[in-house]
């Protein structure tokens, strides 16, 4: 998604700058060309030197820069640029912008340029929230600016408020998103389910599995660079929320299959990542268990199970996370509960595992179709999933 694309990347004279290096290494390593336009203030803050040594590319600060690569250097990083990303974004050039001033070389890139431009506001809270900033981000957004919501944490200032620059995950996720806005599944409605539920043993205990829910994330975002409407229905997990995604926090597996009936509702696919516990106390105790003398037995019952109980016209794919027998298991599955597509792994082999960055799974269709994959990244196997996902709503396979 971000190889050989052009990134131009501008930073204005916040404290939140060096930030923006984080953001150039890690586009520049997923294979983008990133190309900086820094305005004066930034320089009091960071130096060119530093976006030179990680792009590879000459920073421009100044619209007579006269070691420019080209004549008219506002035009030409305009025309070649897939997107146009200003991170951070102080209330100044929100303002500019917003007034239509092209007075420096960031704001004349931008009012020169067809790209898509994506702004992610980063100052004190007091600017953020001031009906002036708000006004001008209002108007940005109305002429099809591209708006990343700041965090709230503590500022420079030592106060704490809305204004932090979002992790370079959250304005990364934007960038792909902005991207592949128009991929082959623009138009589609996914919903996806990522996580280990929890099933409440007493206020304290519960029942749950080692899932870390970075396979079910993978294929959100996955969809997501690739035009869909993407819905991730996720258990506890300590994985950032992606951006551009609706997420629905759950914690039990009846939590879940609700949310899953609701969000499914008007879906074209339902792919169900998640380790769902197969088990639940018939009883959750109202007060932490203390330990005795002796052990504890649980009265168990089973959970929901959701991929055959929710109904609906969508494709239903789901995973089948064993430990042996792996391809009986998996293909019993696809049959008994009524799915298109299951995604086999051996979680006991070696980095295909819980927690791992990594998969090896195995793709069975409802047509009797198999493809065995080689390890790769979770990712990869998020886009192989979903090359077939494709192909089966064209009617392809």
């Amino acid at each position: 998604m971000l190889k050989n694309k052009t990134v131009v990347l501008g930073i204005t004279g916040g404290i939140a700058a060096y930030k923006a290096v984080d953001i150039a290494s890690k586009l520049t390593q997923a294979g983008a060309n990133v190309r900086v336009v820094m305005t004066k203030s930034a320089l009091e803050f960071i130096t060119p030197l530093t976006f030179e040594s990680i792009t590879g590319n000459t920073v421009v600060t100044d619209m007579f820069q006269p070691n420019a690569e080209h004549r008219i250097n506002h035009v030409a990083l305009s025309e070649v640029a897939d997107v146009i990303v200003i991170a951070p974004a102080t209330a100044n050039i929100i303002a500019k912008l917003a007034c239509g001033i092209a007075d420096d070389m960031l704001t004349c890139t931008v009012l020169a340029t067809r790209a898509p431009v994506i702004v992610s506001p980063s100052m004190h809270t007091n600017m953020y929230e001031n009906s002036i900033t708000q006004e001008n981000i209002a108007k940005l957004k109305k002429r099809g600016f591209k708006m990343i919501e700041p965090q709230a944490g503590r500022l420079a200032s030592g106060g704490y408020g809305v204004g932090r620059l979002p992790d370079t995950e959250t304005i990364i996720g934007a960038i792909r998103q902005t991207l592949g806005k128009n991929g082959d599944l623009k138009g589609k409605k996914v919903v996806v389910t990522a996580g280990g539920t929890q099933e409440a043993i007493d206020p304290v205990r519960y029942l749950g599995n080692r899932s870390s829910g970075k396979m079910g994330y993978a294929v959100a975002e996955a969809a997501r660079d690739r035009g869909a409407e993407v819905t991730l229905i996720t258990a506890p997990t300590a994985l950032v929320a992606p951006a551009g995604i609706e997420l629905i926090k759950v914690q039990s597996a009846k939590e879940m299959k609700n949310a899953v009936a609701k969000a499914s509702a008007k879906a074209d696919a339902l792919i169900m990542a998640a380790a769902v516990a197969d088990y639940t106390p018939k009883a959750a105790a109202k007060q932490k268990i203390k330990k005795g003398a002796g052990g504890l037995t649980l009265d168990l019952v089973k959970t929901p199970d959701i991929i055959s109980e929710v109904k609906g016209k969508f494709l239903k794919i789901g995973f089948a996370a064993e430990t042996e027998n792996l391809l009986a298991n998996a293909k019993k599955k696809l049959t008994g509960k009524g799915m298109d597509m299951i995604v086999a792994n051996d979680v006991s082999a070696e980095g295909s595992g819980f927690g791992t960055d990594t998969n090896k799974v195995t793709i069975l269709l409802k047509n009797g179709r198999q493809e065995s994959l080689p390890l790769m990244s979770k990712r990869e196997v998020a886009e192989k999933i979903l090359d077939k996902m494709g192909k089966m709503m064209e009617g392809k396979m």
